[in-house]
């Protein structure tokens, strides 16, 4: 992994000027840099940090470096911190040289590998007005330390789409000065990775191959093909490969895949694969590609977080859901739904792991969790352990770690499983999920490669899966929305006839079933399933319908026995401080559930705390709110219910909160606004209200779609209690909902109800 340009050349100089031979800890740990020794670098230094001992800013700058080619991130920000402190005392140069811009291009391109493009330009911008306040714009170290700054500030900009402030750096970087020849491989690999980073590939070939032209001058004693050459020749097969020059691509991925250090390089090994899996479907081999995909699956779930690596500060982020599309279009092609359908829930469990990631309150669900969170943390270690780039030699316990790490998970998902799904990826068999089904249930799920929508129908006898063609559902879901939601339009009936055609028709005589469970898949978490209709009528006329975010969550639903009298917290109305917040009807609708559950705890206006929630929501059988909401599709995890604040809380029941309560209710209804939706990723299971409270320990939860007319909702929420007392809650919501429907026709009014979780 390549050091920036001035960090080598700094280094260089020392030893030229002091000789490899001299025997202060400088001059060692200078050439152990130069070795990529990066790991010796460590022991040496983070043994004096330990001890408390003084490290000039020379050393700590040596240190942050180490830290970062290994990718330890955590240690790299913390000695990096270090470093600040130690230039504020006054230690800022070392031959020649200002260390006080480090700090901030360590930072940068450790934010920007990690996908944090704002912190990124953030801390590169306060580096460049140190750099600018310092001065010297003829001085060789300026210029190099220039280039570092504007390729973070060039590559982070254009992954944020900011192509004008991308091009001023593209502009910044094409104007320095590169009289020396050691600068120009810097300088157009910089500006190739801005133009990967907006896929310009053309314009990132032209400036690699100049690179390549100014690394022939270089001496070659001081370039490492490893850490250096790996990320240069990685954006050169990457460009030959979009601009279509194919052959010369597979011999470029070829040679990659054969460097005996790429596996170590998490962020490009897959990538590499993706693309000749890719070279080679294209050319019938259709074995090689799957193998190829299946390593590249694997990769990618080896950690429980995000990869990151160079590839981020190449500017070449890639979509880790684009090897799931590739591999289940594969399967699906081959004739296999079984292999693709198990491989569509792994791909939904790897967005939720990869949103859930910076999610720090997950309550563990189990007996024994003491010894759960230590085999945990230790697993987090040995994935830490194992994630960094290890040296050549460490092979032997580079596997060993590997074997650590399996052996974890499998005690992890032994001792608490739906807590493991939610911190790594477990893949789920199609016949545990078949098991599962009722013997007259059908399940319906929807999966989408790019353009390309499938549609998999599974029973308890088998397995079958479909292309539905290239459809564009994010605009007709949009359109259908929109007629929905005014209750004044009747277009709704267009483009709900359109939508049954497209997604539903295709596979109508595989649903002869009145239980339906439908996984729906990106802009489909939006539509409202029962407002479909045929000549038959609406959907609902003939069937209940259960949504779930994805079919491996039915092994995680409790199933409780209902109780004759079950106990109900009811909160209705909270006091938001702000009259025009008021819900009068929602405050009836609340008083009225009250009277028809027996045994039922009313909280009303300053009453109704999210406090209540997180001290006392425990024991209740089931749970109601009667209140607004607020979506974050931004940050799902920040989505709210707005109750009642005090002294303890702001009122803000989170998304993020909800997976830390521990609750036993058989069912929680979110009688609010959008209580349904949730942030829609390319994998993509919703983070959203229902998956928190689901782990939370909920069997099943009533949410809606859109913003709710009070009146209606009250009427229809009343009529659903009154039949829960004898019914099954997925008929008991349909029932009220057909009632509904005879008394307000248009679907604005009684479809946007749906039911997650158990029916029973």
């Amino acid at each position: 992994m390549k050091k920036s340009l001035s960090i080598q050349l700094l280094l260089l100089l020392i030893i030229l000027s002091f000789g490899c031979a001299g025997l202060s800890k400088n001059i060692q740990v200078s050439s152990l840099a130069q070795k990529k020794r990066h790991h010796e670098i460590i022991q040496i230094l983070q043994r004096d940090v330990d001890r408390q001992e003084k490290l000039s800013s020379f050393q700590l700058y040596l240190l942050s470096g180490a830290y970062y080619e290994v990718r330890d991130y955590e240690n790299m920000l913390k000695t990096t911190d270090l470093l600040d402190k130690q230039i504020a005392r006054g230690d800022t140069r070392v031959y020649g040289s200002d260390l006080s811009v480090y700090p901030g291009i360590f930072r940068g391109y450790a934010y920007l590998d990690q996908g944090d493009y704002e912190k990124a330009v953030k801390v590169a911008s306060e580096a460049y007005a140190i750099l600018n306040r310092a001065g010297g714009e003829s001085n060789f170290f300026y210029r190099s330390q220039l280039i570092d700054i504007a390729s973070i500030m060039g590559v982070a900009h254009a992954n944020m789409n900011h192509n004008n402030e991308a091009d001023h750096y593209i502009d910044i970087l094409q104007n320095i000065d590169i009289r020396e020849s050691i600068l120009g491989p810097e300088k157009f690999i910089a500006i190739a990775r801005i133009h990967m980073a907006r896929k310009q590939y053309q314009q990132a070939l032209s400036a690699v191959r100049n690179a390549e032209a100014k690394v022939s001058g270089l001496v070659t004693v001081f370039y490492d093909q490893t850490f250096q050459e790996l990320p240069r020749f990685f954006i050169l097969t990457k460009c030959l490969y979009e601009t279509g020059q194919i052959q010369e691509a597979r011999e470029g991925y070829d040679q990659l895949l054969k460097h005996p250090q790429i596996k170590q390089v998490g962020g490009l090994y897959w990538p590499v694969l993706l693309d000749r899996a890719k070279i080679a479907r294209a050319e019938g081999q259709d074995k090689t590609a799957e193998a190829l995909l299946r390593e590249a699956v694997d990769v990618i779930e080896k950690q429980r977080s995000s990869i990151t690596s160079e590839a981020g500060r190449i500017g070449y982020v890639g979509d880790k859901q684009a090897v799931y599309q590739e591999l289940i279009t594969l399967l699906i092609a081959g004739n296999r739904p079984a292999d693709a359908f198990e491989y569509v829930e792994r791909a939904k469990g790897r967005a939720l792991v990869d949103l859930l990631a910076s999610q720090k309150n997950i309550a563990i669900h189990a007996r024994n969790v003491g010894q759960i969170t230590i085999t945990f943390n230790e697993l987090a270690k040995a994935e830490k352990k194992l994630s960094v780039i290890n040296d050549p030699g460490s092979k032997q316990d580079s596997d060993r770690t590997r074997g650590v790490v399996i052996a974890l998970k499998k005690e992890l998902a032994f001792q608490a499983p739906e807590f493991t799904s939610l911190v790594s990826v477990t893949g789920t068999p199609v016949s545990e999920i078949r098991d599962r089904l009722a013997e007259d249930e059908t399940l319906i799920e929807y999966y989408a490669s790019d353009r390309d929508w499938f549609v998999f129908v599974l029973k308890r006898d088998g397995i079958t899966a479909k292309k539905l063609g290239p459809l564009d559902l994010d605009k007709d879901v949009r359109d259908f929305r929109a007629a929905l939601t005014n209750p004044a339009s009747s277009d709704y009936m267009y483009y709900s006839r359109d939508l049954y055609r497209k997604i539903v028709d295709p596979i109508a005589g595989q649903l002869k079933s009145t239980k339906l469970t439908i996984v729906p898949h990106g802009p489909l978490h939006y539509l409202p399933f029962g407002t479909l209709s045929s000549d038959e009528g609406y959907l609902i006329d003939r069937a209940h319908i259960r949504v779930l975010q994805t079919a491996s969550v039915l092994k995680f639903l409790k199933s409780r026995t209902r109780e004759r009298n079950p106990t109900i917290l009811i909160m209705g109305n909270p006091n938001l401080g702000d009259p025009k917040y008021d819900l009068k009807y929602a405050q009836d609708e609340a008083q009225a559930i009250a009277r028809i559950m027996p045994k039922a705890t009313l909280l009303l206006r300053d009453e109704a705390k999210a406090s209540f929630i997180n001290q006392n929501a425990g024991p209740f059988n089931m749970i109601h709110f009667a209140a607004h909401a607020i979506f974050d599709p931004d940050d799902p995890l920040s989505s709210a219910l707005l109750l009642a604040k005090d002294s303890a809380s702001d009122g803000w029941l989170r998304a993020g909160d909800i997976y830390n309560l521990n609750l036993n209710a058989d069912l929680v209804t979110l009688s609010a606004c959008e209580t349904a939706l949730g942030k829609i990723t390319k994998g993509d299971d919703v983070v959203g209200f229902t998956r928190g409270f689901l782990y939370a320990g909920a069997g099943s939860i009533i949410s809606t779609l859109w913003k709710v007319d009070d009146q209606a909702t009250k009427d229809l929420m009343l009529d659903f209690y009154t039949k829960l007392l004898t019914m099954e809650k997925g008929e008991a919501l349909r029932q009220a909902q057909l009632n509904t429907k005879k008394k307000y026709a248009h679907p604005f009014y009684w479809a946007s109800f749906q039911l997650t979780g158990n029916t029973k």
